[in-house]
């Protein structure tokens, strides 16, 4: 075998050999290199007495009820800190808006402060309601801040300026609530609130009555969601996504699912989540892929050693 006849065998012999094995890399599946999974059970300060929750990113920020503290939890690793200090008086239900600020309910003080929820820095303060009071949680809309107050069948607006500016104390209006709602006793009605899915009113929970309620901002007209065959005792924290309503049943350990009508006028209950780690939640928010919600536990005596803990679920039913 003369030498070309003998190279021209070894090039194709050598060609083939690289064809098989770039062939046996690519048919390889590619190992993923996924990191620790996401705590599914957060634990809050011992002693922090959470009530409201909103998030931003891979962050979920909560207020203290008991010392009106600001802590501020990663999703993804479990660790926090706090953000702003105690204030000696209730922080509740809270938002954050696209410029980091957060809106925080004052409970019983009847107020609602702005915070940078960067530096934990207060931006402003708004006296809301006086006497007997407990504004409870709130809503942005891109033009205003509302907020409900539990013992007072009202509405409270925070204007918000050109580019989300925050206005002058005196700006602040009170909507009284006419039409369908009606306050009962003197506990907790109203409580939680969202907008509907076409963002043309407001969805309020009666905690009391377990109804649904949709006003009118501009008015405070209010007529009742219609969910056939349901009410939602003990209702608490509202959220809208798309059309899902989820509203947060504190006592009862469940969220509800409800489907509405673009406008907010009639609903279907979907189904109901629960979770054996539910210890009375309080509201609700969304964050990559999970709703997560803060365990109030206001059936366990509260101590300084008490533990809390958030709880991220799957949004949807049947697992």
């Amino acid at each position: 075998m003369n030498r070309r006849l003998i190279g021209a065998l070894a090039a194709t012999m050598a060609a083939t050999l690289t064809a098989g094995l770039v062939a046996t890399v690519a048919a390889a599946p590619a190992q993923a290199h996924r990191g620790p999974a996401r705590p599914a059970v957060i634990a809050l300060p011992d002693g922090f007495q959470p009530e409201g929750i909103t998030t931003a990113g891979r962050y979920a920020y909560f207020g203290s009820r008991a010392t009106g503290a600001i802590y501020r939890a990663d999703l993804i690793t479990g660790r926090g800190r706090e953000l702003s200090p105690p204030t000696g008086t209730p922080s509740v239900g809270l938002k954050i808006d696209k410029r980091g600020r957060l809106f925080v309910s004052g409970g019983t003080t009847g107020d609602a402060r702005v915070i940078d929820a960067r530096s934990g820095k207060l931006l402003a303060r708004y006296q809301l309601g006086t006497g007997t009071t407990f504004v409870n949680d709130v809503v942005l809309t891109g033009r205003a801040a509302y907020f409900t107050d539990s013992y007072n069948p009202v509405l409270y607006r925070v204007p918000l300026g050109r580019d989300g500016a925050l206005p002058p104390a005196e700006s602040v209006t009170t909507i009284p609530l006419t039409g369908a709602f009606t306050q009962v006793g003197t506990g907790i009605n109203l409580n939680g609130i969202a907008r509907t899915p076409d963002r043309s009113a407001l969805i309020v929970v009666q905690s009391n009555t377990g109804t649904l309620y949709r006003v009118d901002p501009a008015t405070g007209a209010s007529t009742v969601v219609d969910v056939p065959g349901h009410t939602f005792t003990n209702g608490d924290g509202l959220l809208t996504v798309g059309r899902t309503l989820y509203v947060v049943q504190n006592r009862l350990n469940q969220v509800a699912v409800v489907r509405l009508n673009p406008s907010g006028t009639t609903g279907t209950l979907t189904c109901t989540i629960t979770d054996p780690n539910f210890d009375v939640p309080t509201t609700v928010a969304k964050a990559l892929g999970r709703l997560y919600l803060p365990n109030a536990r206001f059936t366990t005596p509260p101590e300084p050693t008490t533990p809390y803990t958030v709880v991220g679920v799957r949004p949807h039913c049947g697992g």
